[in-house]
């Protein structure tokens, strides 16, 4: 009877233990998203200022939460949560970069197609290369810990990841289109090179590598770059066939929306499945969807996915700058660089100048070796746009927090000195870089391309006005190029000459004939699908289209 009473209570207790721990949870949770809130409250009354923006607003925030519950505890808890790499990857990442492969302007993207792959792809392994190579011989001068050499290469994988997400913060697509492509294409092809380094390092035997070895990390790249984008293409393509060959719009705009939202999201899930690139999967199956998919779906649901998909990724975007600047000031890692401050400065410094000089080394070369394929000046990247290449790309966010948190931490926690200054010292790298080269770069772009604002929308194809925003839900915008070919000016190549001195046209040229011939009649999007007239909201756009585009 006595054991039977012990029990009932050992059984209560431990309900009332689960039930405090849900109750902590549901209140942080709260807190957490009153917080969010705040962000985009703050970022409201930023919206004019030249040096703020909201990413660094929700870092500011998290360090000054951060700060206050660090006080409030006594010194012993300074976050709501714990970083998570599976919360960043799986669910926090994916709707920021389909979003930015759904918006971006494609044709500048792949006009620059081969550039960004350059930067992208040569350019991490050449910083990747140099940072390594400064760590391996400066860190272990200054002693830092019982690290190895796998420890060093993953320090030059993780700090090659440039900042995606700070990148759609600080640019503009509509002011400067270019730099916009160039930068963030680059930066998508750059995370999922990182992450093939770095997980190259984890499973090769350093002890023996060999040429062969080089060559085969070499070849899994390249395997990931293509069976990703085509995993990425072919999820975009089967989701414009479906929508195209069911037309669910006709009982219920829902089913449209969810089976795009559905179909993104298990492209990125089918990558990681497969050990393919999710980010390079999804960015591409945003780009097919934007192409196809969206025109086949009624105008309700082309308004509503617009929306929704930018909605999606700018609250995952301040989720994980308000999470980085939270939990940057974990007590438990500080705690081992405590008796030696000027040691892990002198470690963030060091790795802040490797990843400058290692931006450097490939970024202006490079830009040179471009520059020697485009004859048209105009096409070329100028010296003022190098720098601020070179400046944008700097910036180290969550990728990198997610990489060093993989190699020096267990389930986000370290007891090892070495691996808590590497961690602190990325925590550092990353807040200074993002707060103070963010903060830079839209001055800088005014400094030196003050004109950029009125030539980029001059020489941008698409519409940026709030009206033209409405007018090509129809699938009915003017296309530049078709215009052009009314007036008896269109790009035609006819020599083999002409098809090598501009190549880029040339490919956008028979891509045009071939994705009117035979892409678009299967799969649909601009000009193939039906227009069904019925609803208010349909006949006022249509009145919105000039005449001469409703032929």
């Amino acid at each position: 009877m006595w054991a039977h009473d012990l029990g009932l209570l050992t059984g209560k207790m431990k309900n009332i233990t689960l039930a405090s721990s849900e109750y902590d949870s549901v209140v942080n949770m709260n807190l957490f998203v009153a917080l969010l809130c705040g962000c985009i409250v703050i970022g409201h009354y930023l919206e004019e200022s030249r040096w703020m923006n909201e990413s660094i607003t929700a870092l500011v925030i998290g360090l000054c939460t951060g700060s206050f519950i660090l006080l409030t505890s006594g010194g012993t808890n300074s976050h709501l949560f714990v970083f998570s790499e599976d919360l960043f990857f799986i669910y926090l990442l994916p709707p920021i970069i389909f979003n930015a492969g759904f918006q971006v302007k494609k044709k500048h993207f792949f006009r620059n197609f081969m550039t960004i792959v350059l930067f992208g792809a040569v350019g991490t392994a050449i910083s990747f290369t140099i940072i390594s190579f400064g760590a391996i011989h400066i860190f272990k001068r200054m002693n830092v810990g019982s690290l190895d050499l796998g420890d060093f290469l993953a320090i030059g994988a993780i700090f090659s990841a440039t900042d995606s997400v700070c990148t759609l913060q600080v640019l503009n697509q509509d002011e400067t289109p270019l730099l916009y492509s160039l930068v963030f294409g680059e930066g998508v092809v750059n995370d999922a090179t990182s992450v093939v380094i770095f997980n190259a390092v984890q499973h090769f035997d350093l002890s023996g590598f060999t040429t062969s070895d080089a060559f085969n990390l070499v070849g899994n790249f390249f395997y990931l770059f293509v069976t990703s984008t085509f995993l990425g293409a072919c999820a975009g393509l089967l989701s414009a066939y479906v929508i195209k060959r069911l037309y669910f719009g006709r009982h219920s705009t829902d089913r449209e929306v969810a089976i795009m939202i559905l179909m993104a999201y298990l492209s990125y899930m089918l990558a990681e499945l497969f050990y393919l690139s999710g980010i390079l999967t999804v960015f591409f199956c945003g780009i097919v969807m934007s192409h196809y998919t969206w025109h086949n779906v009624t105008e309700k649901s082309r308004v509503t996915t617009k929306h929704a998909f930018a909605t999606l990724s700018f609250i995952s975007e301040l989720f994980i700058f308000l999470y980085v600047g939270m939990d940057a000031l974990d007590i438990e890692k500080w705690k081992f660089v405590q008796d030696s401050p000027g040691k892990s400065i002198g470690v963030s410094s060091i790795l802040l100048a490797l990843v400058m000089v290692g931006r450097g080394c490939f970024v202006f070369p490079l830009s040179y070796l471009s520059n020697l394929t485009k004859k048209n000046r105009n096409e070329k990247i100028t010296g003022a746009q190098q720098v601020l290449i070179w400046w944008a790309g700097l910036m180290r966010g969550a990728v990198s927090m997610a990489l060093a948190y993989n190699q020096f931490t267990r389930s986000g926690h370290t007891k090892l000195r070495g691996n808590a200054i590497m961690i602190t010292s990325t925590i550092t790298v990353v807040l200074f870089s993002t707060v103070v080269f963010g903060l830079m770069t839209k001055p800088l772009v005014r400094l030196l391309l003050p004109a950029s604002n009125n030539m980029s929308r001059m020489a941008s194809y698409e519409p940026t006005s709030p009206k033209s925003f409405i007018v090509p839900l129809l699938g009915n915008e003017r296309d530049p190029e078709a215009e052009s070919g009314q007036n008896g000016s269109k790009f035609r190549p006819s020599t083999l000459r002409v098809l090598l001195s501009t190549p880029s046209h040339t490919v956008h040229y028979y891509w045009r004939m071939f994705d009117d011939a035979f892409m678009r009649p299967v799969f649909g999007g601009r000009g193939f699908v039906p227009y069904i007239p019925g609803t208010p909201t349909e006949q006022s756009v249509h009145n919105l289209i000039p005449k001469e585009d409703n032929i």
